[in-house]
């Protein structure tokens, strides 16, 4: 099957085309949403991971595939997990998803999509909706997974991605941002014993941005990158990396 792999820039994104590839799929095109606001980091979104955006154009790169990206102004008027097309969706982030596939389904001839997505439904059942009015297929394959052997199974399969954003108890911006997966699996494995913490950040406790994987034909060097203090708490700082220099190198 050909298929469009929407991707963060995070591990689970990266991962899932590194599944469609080993069950005979052929990735043939990225696809990416991103804030409508220029000057925006990161959006309030119940869909999208948009933190770490300027670096998107990166891993196509990286991929030697082509990318097609939407903005969004990440609205949501529907929360409940079940999603209907209605007269008013018409500014819902997940219209900009449906909009963005559609047009690339002009341009490329492809059957599936890539989709990373591990718990959540409200995000699993969207991308469901879209993909059937388009006549796609989704393809999920960290769904549902445990999520200890499933970070495991990212860190054994080569997957260099860095923390970019932390929103957790026991998880602190200073001491955690820019860490790789590898680093700090021990730690989040400590943190989930004592939190309750979701190892994978399915939760929303981080976000990570992928510097190489077996996909790519070079890896991804952040030159410099500035750390932004969203909440400074006692308890749980909230903090993410803005990359300001990145570039390509040759893999070793």
């Amino acid at each position: 099957m050909r298929v469009v792999g929407l991707i963060s820039g995070g591990k689970d994104s990266c991962f899932n085309l590194m599944k469609c590839v080993e069950n005979g799929h052929e990735i043939v095109a990225l696809a990416n949403i991103y804030p409508e606001t220029e000057d925006k980091d990161e959006l309030d979104s119940f869909m999208f991971q948009t933190v770490g955006h300027m670096g998107i154009e990166m891993i196509a790169k990286a991929m030697e595939l082509p990318l097609f990206r939407r903005k969004t102004k990440g609205q949501t008027t529907q929360t409940s997990n079940d999603y209907s097309l209605k007269k008013e969706s018409k500014e819902e982030e997940v219209e900009d998803l449906y909009e963005l596939l559609k047009t690339i389904k002009s341009e490329i001839d492809y059957e599936g999509v890539s989709v990373g997505a591990i718990l959540s439904n409200y995000q699993n059942n969207r991308v469901g909706n879209v993909c059937s009015r388009l006549n796609l297929t989704p393809l999920a394959f960290l769904w549902e997974r445990d999520q200890s052997e499933l970070l495991n199974e990212m860190i054994e399969s080569d997957i260099d991605a860095i923390l970019i954003k932390v929103a957790a108890l026991g998880l602190v911006p200073e001491k955690h941002l820019g860490k790789t997966l590898k680093e700090m699996e021990p730690y989040l494995t400590k943190m989930k014993d004592k939190f309750g913490l979701n190892v994978c950040g399915e939760g929303g406790e981080y976000e990570t941005f992928t510097l190489n994987c077996p996909l790519f034909k070079k890896r991804i060097s952040v030159i410099e990158s500035k750390m932004v203090i969203v909440s400074e708490d006692n308890v749980c700082s909230v903090g993410y990396l803005n990359f300001v220099k990145m570039e390509l190198l040759d893999k070793e």
